[in-house]
């Protein structure tokens, strides 16, 4: 029964729109007169299309996916234009959308309908009222488009489309008119320049960067925002003693009341100033500072300046307004001067009163020297002996070694007469000694000695920028000056010797001066370098010769980069001979009568350092928690033996380096300590126990 209801009802409002539409026609004016009064309920929504399309005069697509069971029910007759627009909101409802093109209008989901062209898109006025689906482009002026989507997006259905252009800063927005009218009215009170904008206050008494501390103190708190949530920036600028206050104009004016009230003059004592100084000297800073107020006074009066000397002895400078004197226990500056004057002094404080960086020096000096001798030669002698007379018929002796015949044969016959040079070596001697008779002796002897020095020195220093370091590794070896021995008859005959000693540092010492450069990761190093040695003596007692190596210069280098200062390589080669004239140059039988040797000393001498800037307290940890690992490992390698069953001396453990202490928490109210988070690493891999700190991978 309401089935056929229903079709009852679809039909009266088919027949209706059509005779209405048929009126019109004849009146000439199509469908311009008619009311419509719908009353659709559970139609199928393609019933209610035909109705639009009658009533309207439009043709209408609809897509195969459109289908859905509608209601519309009006109890008050409506034009075709109102009947059209009641018919987009029903589409809206159920999730559909109406594009035009032309006369032509296509039904269809509204996921895709946003891909497709409308007459309507881009149009200088908005339908506010209309449920269509229309297209726009927003140009932002003062905000950023990027920064607006997330908040424009929850006020959108899910098929809306909302993207922002950042280089051309616009929005592209495509959904229903109404919404998208909402959006801009919404896009427009947004796109509003801000009142944020820059107040330069000047100051007549206080200093304004100590106003910008006691302020921005004051703003950590929470002090520091508007009521929309914006930071209130407080800048100093020393050169003008003015401040800089930048944000929202009720922020703005509060923090220039507060700055108006500490800029005023102190009852009492508020020309005198306390400063405590971190890094600097306060004895120097005071008397440059002297010379500073006495030079700029002379300037201004025409007057020459105060001696140097008057300047640091006088408490009083040529101002007779400004004192300025040091407190060395407390390292501070007491500084009493006008309020113009004071900001210039604390200026320049400000500036000496800085954390120098630190330098790493690792400097190597490798020497690689290499030597070869080698002698080879023939001794012999011939002489007729009897019991009378001995007579000689020939020889040829020259010392091989530092050893010939003569000396062999008095050490055949009186052994603790031996040369010491005899123990080197190798010798061979043969020969006939009668009391009648021929007699002959002949020796051949040969000698090789190879010798080789590596020595490898690696001093490391580390200093402040501009303050020379100075590094000894050295011996303080005796040197005799001078000899007396003093007799006579008020000593009874007694001999007292006097010697006079003079000690020399005999190893490496090094000594240099970084300065870095501020504009750039550079450093300028003066190095003055010495390396020397023992090479022997020369015979006489407390004589000693040494071999030294020094190196004055200047380079500058990078950071972490490496340079050779200086080096030398010396190959030397020597040949000698002794012969006797003609004889010697006979083959085979020659050799009888020479002797012959040969030297050859090659030396490598090689000089780099390396500075490694330490900017701050974390890299100076690192590296020397990387120092102090690498020798509690060589400690743990010195005192580990495997093959050890038993100790000889047990419950007796071999002497170790304490592991390094935890680093130092930050202090309530002042500053966070600067040492790592964690122990640095060594240079080695831990081999040790666990209480070993851990080790991050090598930077």
């Amino acid at each position: 029964m309401s089935r056929q209801v229903f079709r009852l009802g679809w039909l009266v409002a088919v027949i209706a729109f059509t005779a209405t539409g048929i009126v019109g026609a004849q009146n000439g004016t199509p469908n311009g007169g008619q009311r419509i009064t719908p009353n659709f309920k559970d139609a199928e929504i393609g019933q209610v299309i035909e109705a639009v399309a009658a009533a309207t005069g439009k043709t209408i697509i609809p897509d195969p996916r459109v289908r859905a069971q509608v209601t519309m029910l009006s109890q008050t007759p409506m034009t075709p234009a109102a009947f059209y627009e009641a018919f987009l909101a029903l589409l809206q409802v159920h999730q559909f959308v109406a594009v035009e093109s032309g006369n032509i209008i296509r039904i269809m989901p509204d996921a895709n309908a946003r891909q497709l062209p409308n007459r309507k898109d881009f149009t200088q006025t908005l339908n506010g009222d209309s449920d269509e689906l229309v297209t726009q482009i927003i140009s932002l002026q003062n905000v950023s488009a990027t920064q607006l989507v997330p908040v424009l997006r929850p006020l959108m259905p899910q098929a809306a489309h909302l993207a922002a252009y950042a280089p051309s800063n616009i929005l592209v927005i495509s959904d229903r008119a109404s919404n998208v009218a909402r959006v801009m009215r919404m896009i427009q009170r947004i796109d509003q320049q801000g009142d944020n904008d820059v107040d330069v206050m000047g100051l007549q008494h206080a200093t304004a960067s100590e106003v910008v501390r006691v302020v921005n103190t004051f703003f950590q708190q929470g002090q520091g925002q508007d009521a929309g949530g914006a930071p209130t920036k407080v800048i100093a600028d020393d050169r003008s003693n003015s401040v800089l206050i930048g944000g929202e104009k009720n922020s703005r004016l509060r923090v220039r009341a507060l700055i108006a009230h500490l800029d005023t003059p102190l009852e009492s004592g508020g020309d005198t100033q306390v400063r405590y100084l971190q890094f600097a000297d306060a004895e120097k800073i005071a008397t440059k500072l002297k010379e500073q107020i006495s030079a700029t006074v002379a300037i201004t009066t025409g007057a020459p300046p105060a001696g140097g000397a008057a300047a640091s002895s006088v408490a009083t400078s040529a101002d007779r307004t400004t004192t300025i004197w040091a407190e060395p226990e407390t390292n501070a500056l007491v500084i009493t001067a006008p309020a113009k004057v004071m900001r210039s002094l604390m200026a320049v404080v400000d500036k000496l009163d800085i954390r120098r960086a630190q330098v790493l020096i690792q400097a190597i000096i490798v020497d690689v020297t290499i030597n070869k001798n080698a002698e080879l030669g023939v001794n012999w002698a011939v002489w007729s002996d009897d019991s009378d007379t001995r007579i000689p018929l020939g020889s040829f002796q020259s010392a091989v070694g530092g050893v010939n015949l003569a000396q062999l044969a008095t050490a055949v016959d009186n052994p603790a007469s031996a040369p010491a040079a005899l123990g080197n070596g190798t010798t061979f001697g043969i020969g006939r000694i009668a009391t009648t008779g021929v007699n002959f002796a002949a020796m051949l002897r040969a000698i090789q000695s190879d010798s080789t020095t590596n020595v490898i020195a690696q001093p490391q220093a580390v200093t402040m920028d501009n303050q020379e370091a100075e590094l000894k590794v050295a011996q303080e070896v005796p040197f005799i000056t001078g000899q007396y021995t003093n007799t006579g008859n008020t000593n009874n005959g007694d001999v007292n010797p006097f010697t006079t000693i003079q000690r020399e540092e005999v190893g490496t010492i090094l000594k240099i001066t970084p300065q870095v450069n501020g504009g750039g990761p550079l450093v300028q190093l003066k190095i003055e370098l010495e390396s020397s040695d023992l090479a022997g003596t020369t015979g006489d007692a407390g004589s000693q010769i040494t071999s030294k190596r020094t190196i004055n210069t200047n380079v500058l280098i990078e950071d972490g980069g490496i340079v050779v200062l200086g080096g030398l390589i010396r190959d030397s080669s020597q040949r000698g001979e002794s012969r006797v004239p003609y004889l010697g140059r006979i083959p085979i039988i020659g050799e009888l009568f020479k002797t012959r040797n040969r030297k050859r000393d090659k030396t490598n001498l090689m000089v780099f350092i390396r500075p490694k800037i330490l900017h701050d307290g974390v890299e100076a940890a690192y590296e020397t928690d990387a120092k102090y690992n690498f020798m509690r490992d060589l400690q743990r390698k010195a005192g580990a033996n495997p093959g050890e069953v038993l100790p000889l001396i047990p419950f007796n453990k071999d002497p170790m380096l304490p592991p390094l202490p935890p680093p130092e928490p930050a202090i309530p109210g002042g500053r966070a300590s600067e040492t790592p988070s964690a122990p640095s690493p060594s240079d080695k891999p831990p081999s040790g126990p666990a209480d070993e700190p851990a080790k991050p991978p090598p930077r």
